[in-house]
């Protein structure tokens, strides 16, 4: 069955079932002995999670033409970066930071590498992997700080390999993010309604977590049975602002962050059966009134992470990275 985005206007925000294609994985991961239902949650049950489901149902991406290592300048030391580049000769490919998921507890460059090698492929752009810090080890704000000094730093560093952007960040550069990446992508866009050095050209955010408060009604609806369930995103933020009270979560969260014209154009995908989807809708609602423009497109039968599973879904999710292709193009 071909799965086609739909715009969020065109179709309900769920439907009847979860895609059949993905009643195989959610049985095996609500069974009760299964490791995500483990009452004791940990970080390494969260990344080893993250790293298996990616290993066994997103095969090795592509070949690349180039893929390269670098680093980047952060006040506490190097911020790891790689470059995947389809098309070296080719100097007009869009430029795509990348800010993978995992609730800023799981997820790497290493994990991400076969979803960054289709990105970088399907949408023929130039993607730079960011390994930003993980709490519990590094709790809020270090993995978003991580990310604002590798956006400021990335001119002079792209300028260096020759690829430089024309008009800078806010005239080339793409922040893309899923999940928790996608919540570090719109903390960025919002940070850089004030600060110009980091402001860039637009967003993209695939399921994103932008509210920290946890208050919109799909994280009730999808609490349960959908892999990534409201007990595991709680336990998540407790890792991550450790010390922080719910006042500063709410602060945190870019949903609840001051938003006016100047945030950049936004491309977001929601998914019907994950708890964050009405904090996409919530988010697309409040650029649409800011006149930013956003294009919203909805997968009503899919879950949570569904990128991560290329091998069940694979038209829904070429269909993203080809829709992500062509906004960067736009």
């Amino acid at each position: 069955m071909l799965i086609a985005p739909a715009t969020a206007a065109e179709c309900p925000r769920r439907a009847a079932a979860p895609d059949a294609r993905l009643a195989g994985l959610l049985e095996q991961a609500n069974r009760p002995d299964a490791p995500l239902q483990s009452a004791q949650l940990t970080p390494a049950l969260a990344r080893d999670g993250l790293a298996g489901l990616t290993h066994s149902l997103c095969a090795p991406g592509p070949d690349i033409a180039q893929v390269r290592q670098a680093t980047l300048p952060g006040a506490d030391g190097p911020i790891a970066l790689r470059l995947y580049d389809p098309a070296p000769a080719e100097a007009s490919l869009p430029i795509c930071l990348y800010l993978h998921g995992g609730g800023h507890m799981a997820g790497s460059i290493a994990v991400y590498d076969p979803i960054c090698r289709r990105l970088a492929m399907q949408a023929q752009c130039r993607v730079l992997a960011l390994e930003y810090r993980l709490a519990p080890e590094h709790p809020y704000p270090q993995g978003l700080k991580d990310c604002a000094q590798a956006l400021a730093a990335l001119p002079a560093w792209l300028a260096a390999q020759g690829l430089a952007l024309p008009g800078g960040l806010a005239g080339g550069l793409t922040v893309a993010g899923d999940s928790a990446g996608g919540a570090l992508t719109a903390s960025l866009a919002a940070l850089a309604q004030q600060r110009a050095e980091l402001r860039f050209a637009r967003q993209i955010l695939i399921y994103p977590s932008l509210d920290y408060t946890m208050a919109l009604p799909s994280i009730e609806e999808n609490a349960s049975g959908y892999l990534l369930d409201a007990r595991r995103i709680r336990w998540y933020f407790e890792q991550y602002f450790q010390s922080a009270q719910p006042p500063q979560r709410r602060a945190a969260s870019p949903l609840h962050m001051p938003a006016t014209a100047a945030l950049p154009p936004t491309l977001l995908f929601t998914a019907g059966f994950c708890p964050l989807r009405d904090e996409g809708y919530a988010y697309a609602q409040q650029l649409q009134a800011q006149g930013v423009p956003c294009t919203h497109w909805h997968l009503p039968g899919m879950i949570h992470a569904f990128m991560n599973m290329q091998a069940l879904v694979p038209d829904a999710c070429d269909a993203v990275y080809q829709r992500m292709g062509q906004f960067m193009r736009a």
